[in-house]
């Protein structure tokens, strides 16, 4: 159900194609809340059926269209609902947790490779939200100077700020991830010998 209020976050910035929203997706929202295509698109109507958005057709080229979405105002209510509302928390799906509680079952080469692979994936994913760190200090990210165009001019640094902390939340998070699979490591060296 998330996906479809990170749409409609990403709307209430002003009107978008779906493959615009595509784009803006995995270049801000996509770092929280991973969507694939196949379903972006499908939410989208069903958005439209619910009146959360209206969608209409835009000439494109000389014979291509395109489709716009709109928040309506009952997207907006609702997205706006959603925001004061309890989080539903899921319960964790962690493979890389589920798979270290097993490691007694393979070699410790094995161990190893996986828990290298882990610390490469962290150190990826902690580049690119540093890097979207130093995209909120220069007001370098296309999609968050769209929103701070749309935003009042006494929200702007609360816009700023709140989207700071949220990277700094998962720029720790990967420093945890890191660090738990070097102790990992360590673990596999001591137990080996």
């Amino acid at each position: 159900m998330s996906l479809r209020y990170a749409l409609l976050a990403l709307l209430r910035v002003g009107p978008q194609s779906g493959y615009d929203l595509q784009k803006q997706f995995t270049q801000s929202v996509g770092h929280v809340w991973h969507a694939p295509d196949s379903q972006i698109y499908p939410e989208l109507r069903k958005m439209e059926s619910l009146g959360l958005i209206n969608g209409e057709e835009q000439a494109r080229g000389e014979r291509g269209t395109r489709r716009l979405y709109h928040v309506t105002d009952a997207g907006d209510k609702a997205y706006l609902d959603w925001m004061e509302s309890p989080l539903d928390y899921q319960r964790v799906r962690d493979p890389a947790h589920l798979r270290a509680a097993y490691l007694e079952n393979t070699t410790p080469e094995a161990a190893r490779a996986f828990l290298r692979a882990h610390i490469a994936q962290w150190e990826g994913e902690l580049a690119q939200w540093e890097g979207e760190l130093t995209h909120i200090e220069k007001l370098s990210n296309p999609m968050l100077v769209r929103r701070l165009n749309a935003t009042a001019p006494d929200q702007v640094e609360r816009t700023i700020a709140y989207k700071r902390f949220a990277y700094e939340g998962l720029v720790a998070r990967a420093h945890v991830e890191i660090e738990w699979a070097k102790r990992g490591l360590s673990l596999v060296d001591r137990l080996d010998s």
